[in-house]
């Protein structure tokens, strides 16, 4: 009784991180593009984009409240994006793998917050072409951190070398095809993201990990133009392919 009491307070956090995603996915952009809002991830409260009404406890339970109101806003009736929900599910099921497969102690709560950061980068690079300084930064730091204290497989060398060699590597990449075809293809914050994934994994997992993000990338883009007859020459997120990749490689090393 015990046991099932704690796994399901264990599955109420989880998807309340991932409510609380959703905010940052949504608000975080905005407070970058258009900071004569005055919205941050704290203010104001939580209201429809569309009919900017406050929204009630009510109808902000994560999952049960977008399940409730059939995916619309109770006063306008506006669709509520499929994001809410997924990124709920996502959370809950991977905090819950993590939480099964390691121990409870500090190493498990670095685990989340490198999956929880990874998750909310995703979702803003496939919505914004983003992955803002404000969550790539401070991963990387972390990364460094818990190699500082042990927490992780490798070295604080390591990690330091993944950070640079992760940052360098997407820096070369992205100038040289900006010379060779004269457009800016791979962002800064791919760098950045690279490196964060550097910092934690090392610099030995950076090969295996740019394999892996850009064949997943690759695959996606031939079937996507396969069924919507579109053309290969478009911009595509390249950060969920690395966020995706780098959780896989953290997986098997902590495993």
């Amino acid at each position: 009784m015990h046991e099932a009491y704690l796994w399901l307070m264990a599955i109420v956090m989880a998807i309340s991180i991932g409510s609380f995603l959703n905010v940052v996915i949504y608000r975080l952009p905005r407070q970058i593009f258009y900071p004569e809002e005055g919205i941050n991830v704290c203010f104001p409260r939580s209201h429809c984009p569309h009919c900017k009404t406050t929204i009630g406890w009510f109808d902000n339970i994560p999952l049960f409240s977008w399940l409730l109101l059939k995916g619309k806003c109770r006063h306008c009736g506006d669709a509520i994006s499929w994001r809410y929900p997924l990124v709920e599910l996502l959370t809950g099921g991977v905090s819950l793998l993590l939480i099964f497969f390691l121990p409870a102690d500090i190493t498990l709560l670095a685990a989340l917050f490198f999956v929880w950061v990874l998750l909310a980068l995703s979702f803003i690079d496939l919505e914004h072409q983003l992955l803002p300084d404000a969550l790539t930064l401070p991963l990387l730091w972390t990364g460094l951190l818990c190699h500082a204290f042990s927490l992780l497989p490798g070295s604080l060398e390591e990690g330091v070398m993944g950070a640079a060699a992760g940052y360098l590597t997407f820096r070369l990449l992205s100038e040289g095809w900006r010379q060779f075809r004269h457009i800016e293809a791979l962002g800064r914050g791919d760098a950045k993201l690279l490196a964060a994934l550097g910092a934690w994994l090392g610099w030995q997992a950076l090969p295996v990990l740019l394999l892996v993000a850009s064949m997943g990338c690759i695959l996606s883009m031939l079937i996507v133009s396969g069924i919507q007859k579109t053309s290969l020459h478009r911009t595509v997120a390249f950060g969920p392919w690395l966020s995706l990749a780098g959780a896989s490689v953290f997986f098997m090393s902590i495993s």
